[in-house]
């Protein structure tokens, strides 16, 4: 039987859900199993009250009004809801939508989609940090933009990106602003109101919530966000996206945000102080490694290294007891770099060394002193057995 990893870093792709989550969920599994839709007796009056608090909870995060949350089945789904709800529904003349590079696929990809249905798509530069300038955003304005979308906080090197400013921007210029915020919601202060974001996307499972929820904010107000749904039968989610709410997964992501905001400052506070341990105590002693992303704009759990002349799958495939991943995608069995490393600059060979550790809630100093012992040994045993080890230049 294949022994997993003990210590588990890689709290970007997912998180363990938290107990009190679970503790919440388990009543709307057995004796709390009414239909939110079924208004002729009390299981449905249940469920349909337990939703509403959560949609509550998730609005006051945000600062958004209850009827501006919709429920999805997670952050892709909101996203592709929101851009091609908003692109479907536009019957003027705008055919402009911009974005930039180190997005996650899951608006890459649906950019290529409205790209192939005839939309002008303009995809901007980041920086060597991997932040988008807010000037080139305002640059790339034409008189048929409809729609600008950034991701809050990049999931590969954790790079903050200046979501206010570029909000300003769009309403200036009476543009649609969609933010990717899966890896920022419940982690860092976010208001749809100050910071003007008309649509964002977040799911439950990143926050020590479940897997398989997410919600799409939809601004109704100034200006008020019109979507084509994707999905239809039954007009559930005030016609946004039809299908029977889940109960439980929705009650999970309500109680994950409530202990998210409860022990915000607290948990990145020792989250920035493990994730500056780790890096120093691991450039200490492999000085040629690069820090990727910036190290001010930065979620406070995230790392991202690139070892020079190293295979990353090399140092995870040897490396015993710590689950973390790598920049790189496999596509088709090849091993191809990062997209984000790719549009930080760097060569094929120098992204494909780049490693990613996400650091959680539950990790504690001896599992981090024990993964930097590891992490060190492990690179050092491979250089050692490299002769012709050597370091590239960015």
């Amino acid at each position: 039987m294949e022994k997993y990893p003990s210590i588990y870093l890689d709290n970007n792709a997912t998180t363990p859900m938290d107990p009190r989550v679970l503790e919440a969920m388990l009543p709307f599994y057995k004796e709390k199993f009414g239909n939110a839709a079924s208004i002729h007796h009390s299981f449905g009056h249940e469920a349909k009250k337990a939703i509403e608090n959560s949609r509550k909870i998730l609005a006051v995060e945000l600062n958004a009004k209850i009827r501006e949350i919709v429920f999805t089945s997670g952050t892709t789904e909101s996203i592709n809801l929101a851009i091609k709800g908003v692109c479907e529904n536009e019957t003027g003349k705008k055919n402009h939508i911009i974005t930039q590079n180190t997005e996650h696929k899951a608006v890459l990809d649906t950019y290529d989609s409205m790209r192939k249905k005839g939309w002008e798509v303009t995809i901007l530069p980041v920086g060597s940090d991997g932040c988008v300038n807010p000037d080139d955003v305002l640059s790339s304005i034409k008189g048929d933009t409809l729609l600008v979308t950034i991701m809050h906080a990049n999931n590969e090197i954790g790079t903050i990106q200046p979501v206010k400013e570029i909000g300003e921007i769009c309403r200036e210029n009476s543009i649609y602003f969609l933010v990717d915020a899966a890896q920022s919601f419940g982690k860092l202060n976010i208001d749809v109101q100050e910071m003007n974001i008309d649509l964002l996307a977040a799911s439950a499972h990143k926050i020590y919530g479940p897997k398989g929820i997410g919600l799409l904010y939809v601004n109704q107000k100034n200006p008020r966000i019109k979507l084509k749904s994707q999905i239809d039968g039954g007009g559930h989610e005030r016609g946004f996206r039809s299908g029977t709410l889940p109960v439980a997964l929705i009650v999970g992501f309500g109680e994950a945000v409530k202990i998210a905001g409860e022990n915000q400052k607290e948990e990145n506070r020792q989250l920035l102080k493990f994730r500056d341990k780790m890096i120093n105590e691991i450039t200490a002693v492999h000085s040629d490694t690069i820090v990727n992303g910036s190290r001010v704009n930065r979620l406070s759990n995230n790392i991202n290294l690139c070892f020079p002349s190293i295979d990353a799958e090399t140092i995870i495939m040897k490396m015993k007891g710590v689950a973390c991943s790598t920049g790189s995608a496999c596509s088709s069995a090849n091993l191809e770099p990062s997209h984000v490393m790719k549009a930080l600059g760097y060569s094929n060979e120098l992204a494909l060394s780049s490693v990613r550790f996400s650091i959680g809630r539950f990790n504690t100093e001896d599992e981090i002193d024990s993964a930097i012992t590891e992490i060190n040994k492990t690179v050092s045993l491979i250089k050692g057995n490299s002769p012709g080890h050597r370091l590239l230049n960015v």
